[in-house]
């Protein structure tokens, strides 16, 4: 198998992971496990991972220079990010939270504006609008009594939108250090700040949990998402950008929901309504739009949040 291939599979494997978290995560919440006290599971995993990969590669020291930027880069990535996703999450639904998490690309779009000098196009601004009126449909109109445990749905979409906002900053943020460092390096130093950053928020929750009681289907849940939504994605996609443009990883944003949805409707834990399909037709269209012909200099990778 060419490594062309092998980079197609990892980034399938990346959308596939996203796409089944959404489902998979929800199910232990708030039962098992807080949305906040998830976080600090997630953060303290993933941490403990990344730095024992690092054990295994060469050595990298951070200028100084770039501390404040590592340093907002965790705070909107591996803190509001994550918070706002889980907690969103925990108070919605799959489905929504799998099709406004795509509007991650245009997100980029609109700081690479203000940051970047990207020009936004007649055609990249009908994607801009379209995709929000999708997300503006969800958090108005998105609220279902027929769906268990989604105690608040507009306001878990809300914070949602936050979600994917604050991730699109992040890559903006971030992207300029992936030229200079390995992966490893920056996860593991984010996701080390990222604990400090979340732990007055999350440990009450994370000390609330009766860990010695936990049910198998509980616990395979929870490492799924330490060790694959957060983990695994991130050395998946970083292996497709090797040898994939990122215009190319960009293009699985458009699996994420799809996989979302068909999971959570097999599973018996969301329903597709005539609200949820108009969402995400128009968020499709909108990211659709925003992804034409994306510029070289400009590309900042689209993969998903969460």
């Amino acid at each position: 198998m060419n490594n062309r291939a092998l980079a197609l599979f990892a980034a399938l494997g990346a959308t596939t992971i996203y796409g089944l978290n959404h489902t998979i995560a929800k199910v232990v919440m708030p039962h098992y496990i807080g949305a906040f006290g998830f976080i600090m599971l997630r953060v303290v995993g993933a941490a403990s991972l990344f730095w024992i990969t690092s054990l295994f590669i060469p050595k990298e020291v951070i200028d100084r220079k770039d501390y404040p930027r590592i340093f907002f880069a965790a705070f909107l990535g591996m803190c509001i990010n994550m918070l706002m996703f889980f907690k969103g999450l925990q108070l919605s639904t799959p489905i929504n939270s799998g099709v406004i998490v795509t509007l991650t690309p245009i997100i980029i779009l609109i700081l690479s504006a203000f940051f970047l000098k990207e020009r936004l196009t007649g055609l990249k601004f009908l994607g801009i609008t379209l995709g929000f009126s999708g997300a503006l449909l969800l958090i108005l109109y998105g609220n279902t009594s027929l769906v268990i445990n989604a105690p608040n749905v507009s306001l878990g979409n809300s914070m949602m939108l936050i979600n994917s906002t604050s991730y699109g900053a992040y890559l903006v943020i971030v992207k300029p250090l992936t030229k200079k460092y390995q992966t490893v390096t920056l996860m593991k130093w984010m996701f080390l700040l990222g604990i400090f950053m979340t732990f007055p928020i999350t440990f009450s929750e994370f000390k609330a949990v009766s860990w010695s009681s936990l049910p198998f289907d509980a616990v395979w849940r929870m490492a799924f998402v330490v060790v694959g939504t957060t983990f695994l994605t991130y050395m998946f996609n970083v292996y497709a950008l090797k040898t994939l443009p990122a215009t190319t990883i960009g293009a699985f944003t458009y699996l994420q929901p799809l996989i979302t949805i068909v999971y959570a409707v097999l599973t018996g834990n969301d329903i597709l309504d005539g609200v949820k399909l108009s969402a995400c037709l128009l968020v499709f269209l909108g990211v659709y739009l925003v992804s034409k012909k994306v510029k070289n200099k400009s590309e900042l990778g689209t993969e998903s949040s969460g």
